[in-house]
């Protein structure tokens, strides 16, 4: 077995976890994800402003203290908080294990940066890597590896096929290793964060990162150090199973993984047990994330009060279009007003405004033209915020390359240059799995008597974003409920449910080994949650917003 555990989820998660999980018990690896779409956004516009940026510079100042205490406890380092530069975070950790005196082999993982390969006007342009160079950085001896742009779940397989001697053959087992990493690459929401069912966690002040100890097979048990805050459920860790997917198969630059192959089961307390992937040969092509930048955006609110809301919004509108031009605003509506409330902001309603130009000039004078009308426009007229600059708009797209495209190196610790030759077995798999009509709507179900409530009395969900697009996953707790799930829910159905997805391209996928449908709604978030303008824009809450609704559900199951 080798005990994987991860201490970062995202860039900005808690600064503390890296020490928490080097002191609260054994690990022989530790991994720390700091990359997305919008994250490497972030990096291209700090390497705009230096060049020798474009790293998560977090991540350094937490091996101040956490090197020493990785090398001490003889638990390795894998992370790809490279970003756009890993050769500059790399030399940078050795300078910090100079100053510190701590001895340890530093190697990293170039490849991923394919941004002079035809990509005109990308700000970033960055392949997702598989775990084979990570690989071979462990093999020669790395204390730590330092990546650009790998998959998330690379940073625990990589450690897991390095252990245990796998090759590109052992497909079931890179893909339960996969499915594993899957799980844990987002901290603590394998642990009970953003669980539908939160109020059932006993200690959710300061919850406890998770650890995958995967053995040989590639099966994998999910579980926390002892003492910390949480819990690991098959509940949770299904949750999080549900994350940001698209269909059955999940593509991976080293190995296709079936979702519609898990199983789970709890195994003790906080502590659950990922059993049976199967895997297929990845696909021939491995996806890039492409940023360019489109323009500036700056966004105000007012707030109205009290009577004539529709009259009031309508003059503000008419007012700062006939100041600024209507060309790329947005504007939304928020009815929070209350009828004769007993509290100002209860009567209070709010007018959101987005612009989006190409001109940074305008974009600032947007939000001073709206202030300029306090005492100009409907009674009561005020404002969230005082005026503000715009900032750089950034638009992420998904493309697609042969994987003979990417040449990803090994940079072993002795400065050894090692290319990664690309897979050259492939499968067929599309992604979608089976297909993006609707399915049929899964086992008999017999109907009986019902009781109107919210959805999210028996429903479990957890939503997220993928460029542009949005996925929801839907789960019951109850294997029973299952049959009434796949009923009830169905594409149109959803659109009935929440009527913003009404006019979308909405596939369908049921997963009844885990009794979840998991849905992928294109277009929701426009062009990626950079630009969106969209009150939710990485449709994190869009799965609360379904639990909310209220259905029909049989009583067996209340």
């Amino acid at each position: 077995m080798i005990r994987i555990g991860n201490a970062s989820g995202f860039y900005g998660d808690r600064f503390a976890a890296v020490k928490e999980m080097l002191t609260g018990g054994r690990l022989d690896v530790l991994t720390g994800d700091y990359l997305a779409e919008l994250t490497m956004l972030i990096l291209g516009r700090d390497r705009l402003k230096a060049p020798d940026r474009g790293y998560a510079r977090t991540f350094l100042s937490q091996l101040e203290e956490g090197l020493g205490l990785a090398v001490d406890n003889g638990v390795k380092i894998v992370t790809n908080a490279g970003g756009l530069n890993p050769a500059g975070l790399a030399q940078a950790i050795r300078e910090l294990a100079t100053r510190t005196g701590v001895d340890v082999k530093v190697s990293h993982v170039e490849g991923d940066d394919l941004l002079g390969h035809g990509f005109p006007g990308a700000l970033t342009a960055n392949a997702y890597l598989g775990c084979w160079g990570i690989v071979e950085c462990l093999n020669a001896g790395a204390d730590v590896v330092v990546t650009g742009r790998v998959t998330d779940a690379s940073l625990v397989a990589g450690p897991a096929a390095a252990h245990f001697g796998w090759d590109r053959t052992d497909l079931d087992q890179l893909a339960g290793a996969t499915v594993a990493g899957h799980v844990i690459e987002c901290g603590t929401q394998a642990t009970g964060g953003n669980f539908a069912f939160f109020t059932e966690v006993p200690d959710l002040t300061h919850p406890g990162f998770p650890i995958a100890e995967i053995d040989a097979r590639g099966d994998a048990v999910v579980t926390k150090h002892p003492g910390t805050g949480g819990v690991v459920t098959v509940d949770t860790v299904k949750a999080q199973l549900l994350y940001e997917i698209g269909g059955p198969r999940y593509l991976g630059p080293d190995v296709t993984s079936r979702f519609d192959t898990i199983t789970l089961a709890q195994r003790g307390p906080d502590r659950v047990a990922i059993t049976g992937t199967k895997g297929e040969a990845p696909p021939e092509t491995v996806k890039v994330c492409v940023n360019t930048l489109d323009g500036f955006r700056n966004s105000m609110t007012f707030v109205l009060c009290g009577l004539d809301i529709e009259d009031k919004a309508a003059l503000a509108r008419r007012q700062l279009t006939a100041a600024v031009g209507d060309e790329g605003l947005h504007w939304t509506l928020a009815r929070t007003d209350h009828d004769d409330a007993d509290t100002e902001e209860a009567a209070s309603a709010l007018l959101h405004v987005t612009i989006k130009t190409p001109d940074p000039k305008r974009a600032k004078a947007f939000s001073r033209a709206s202030v300029e009308l306090a005492l100009a426009s409907y009674p009561g007229c005020t404002l969230t915020s005082p005026p503000a600059d715009g900032t750089p708009v950034g638009v992420y797209r998904p493309e697609y390359v042969p994987q003979q495209a990417v040449e990803q190196v090994a940079v072993l610790p002795g400065g050894e240059r090692r290319p990664i030759a690309p897979p050259t077995v492939f499968g067929t798999g599309t992604g979608t799995g089976m297909g993006t009509g609707e399915p049929p709507p899964g086992p008999e179900y017999h109907g009986g008597p019902t009781r109107r409530v919210p959805l999210g009395t028996v429903v479990g969900a957890r939503s997220g974003d993928k460029g542009g697009d949005a996925n929801l996953g839907v789960w019951v707790r109850d294997p029973a409920a299952y049959p009434w799930l796949a009923h009830e829910l169905t594409t149109d159905r959803l659109r009935e449910l929440l009527p913003e997805v009404k006019d979308l391209d909405i596939e369908r996928h049921p997963l009844p080994n885990l009794n979840a449908v998991n849905f992928v709604l294109h277009g929701l978030l426009g062009q990626g949650v950079a630009a969106s303008t969209r009150f939710d824009p990485q449709a994190k809450s869009l799965g609360e917003w379904l639990r909310s609704r209220h259905a029909d559900i049989p009583e067996v199951f209340l």
